[in-house]
């Protein structure tokens, strides 16, 4: 048995090594070949020091918003890259930064929900890239990700292109519900690629506690602040 592991170890090592030949992964800081975010960039990444909600009125219906960097600089062009370019790969590397702060700051919680795509903009795009980063999260993390329960409902311009707080809180207003009450009593984290107003979060958690969740708190990689 040991024998049968030690191989494929030895495979899965030969092709990433042959993967990283093919495709080579570029610093998206400094342009230097290796990861996506060398050692050096990922120590100048512009790090939040507090937690916070949003900036929405109250009542709230999440728990709390938690990222551990601001939206700017290199994790920005990270955040772009993954969104808009396609670049997949990256969800790995993201999602790592995720797990580091999850473990160090031990945020409660028994299953991952990511934010939820409509599906005529997932057939755009051909993937949800906050999927993607919470599946990642799952295998390192080890709770279990449920992506069925979490719809959108109807589609609306992207948060990024709306231009005042009250037209995110309209966007999304009433645009998400639950297929069913499998959440029902579950602590949830909700992750999502990056944090503005909180507008969409707010919605997906009202959704989430109307099914029955316990609590839901949000987790992004950046917050825009």
């Amino acid at each position: 048995m040991s024998g049968d592991f030690s191989l494929l170890l030895n495979l899965a090592s030969l092709k990433e090594a042959a993967l990283n030949l093919l495709f080579p992964r570029w610093c998206l800081g400094c342009g230097r070949e290796g990861d996506y975010i060398c050692l050096s960039c990922l120590e100048r990444l512009p790090r939040l020091t507090a937690t916070c909600l949003t900036h929405l009125d109250q009542p709230l219906s999440i728990d709390g918003i938690y990222a551990p960097f601001r939206f700017e600089g290199t994790i920005r062009h990270a955040i772009h890259e993954l969104k808009y370019r396609h670049l997949r790969a990256l969800s790995g590397t993201l999602a790592a930064l995720m797990y580091e702060y999850l473990a160090e700051n031990g945020l409660p919680g028994e299953v991952l929900v990511p934010v939820p795509l409509h599906g005529r903009r997932l057939r755009q795009r051909g993937y949800n890239q906050s999927a993607l980063l919470a599946a990642g999260l799952s295998r390192l993390c080890g709770l279990p990700l449920e992506g069925g329960c979490l719809v959108r409902r109807r589609m609306a311009p992207a948060q990024a292109e709306s231009a005042s707080l009250n037209e995110r809180k309209a966007n999304v207003a009433g645009a998400f519900g639950c297929r069913n009450r499998r959440l029902e009593g579950k602590k949830v984290l909700l992750i999502d690629d990056v944090a503005t107003s909180g507008a969409t979060l707010n919605a997906c958690a009202t959704a989430l506690k109307e099914a029955g969740a316990a609590a839901v708190r949000g987790l992004t990689l950046p917050r825009d602040i």
